[in-house]
């Protein structure tokens, strides 16, 4: 049952990345063949930004999954140290290029200030959660760094949550417009975010309250 266990999560982590994993892919597919649209001209004037973002993101979300799990860190010593570097890297690229293509690409139809915001916000604290991790780990403090890596890691697949949440409201609503998109995509990275505090909340020690410093003993008169 353990090692059963041991799955259970990188798994459920892995299949909702599988959307943005596909949609990635015909990116990528649309740039190696030059097939330019309306759509995805903003792509082409900086692909390199484009590419860089699409294949360290999808790097940080399949790996990152598999850090979740017990069985490989108990049966491939190493394993997650060196795989942590990578994800190091790929967290801080996918955090930069993310930054750089919100100020500098061309709005896409669709895209309202928000989402903008959104993106920014969202880009900008991947960064900082990615380096505090590695921060915290170069002075061996590993419950902080899990912590700020499971934040790193939740805003990194918010995209397959705002493929799930998207789903219910086309269903009931049809196509969202500007400003309800960006709450729908902006949903995504926050649910994760509270689910990733819910479980860090719950299963993080507390840290111990340092003891006071006794003071001087009265001095008898």
């Amino acid at each position: 049952m353990k090692n059963k266990n041991d799955w259970l999560l990188p798994v459920g982590l892995l299949v909702l990345t599988i959307l943005p994993l596909l949609g990635s892919a015909d990116r990528l597919l649309q740039l190696w063949r030059g097939a330019v649209t309306a759509e995805n001209a903003r792509f082409f004037a900086f692909s390199g930004s484009t590419i860089a973002h699409i294949v360290s993101s999808n790097v940080f979300s399949i790996l990152g999954a598999l850090q979740f799990s017990g069985g490989i860190r108990r049966k491939i010593p190493g394993y997650h140290r060196q795989v942590g570097r990578v994800l190091t890297v790929c967290g801080l690229v996918a955090g930069s290029t993310g930054v750089w293509m919100t100020l500098f690409y061309p709005r896409a139809m669709g895209d309202d200030v928000l989402l903008f915001w959104f993106r920014l916000v969202f880009s900008i604290l991947m960064i900082v959660a990615t380096t505090q991790g590695y921060l915290a780990i170069r002075r061996r403090d590993i419950v902080q760094h899990r912590v700020w890596m499971m934040r790193g890691y939740a805003i990194c697949i918010g995209s397959g949550t705002q493929a799930v949440v998207h789903f219910p409201w086309l269903l009931v609503a049809g196509k969202p417009d500007e400003f309800a998109r960006a709450l729908l995509l902006g949903a995504g990275w926050a649910i994760n975010l509270g689910i990733a505090e819910w479980i860090i909340r719950r299963h993080t020690p507390s840290r111990p309250k340092p003891k006071a410093t006794p003071g001087p003993s009265p001095v008898p008169k």
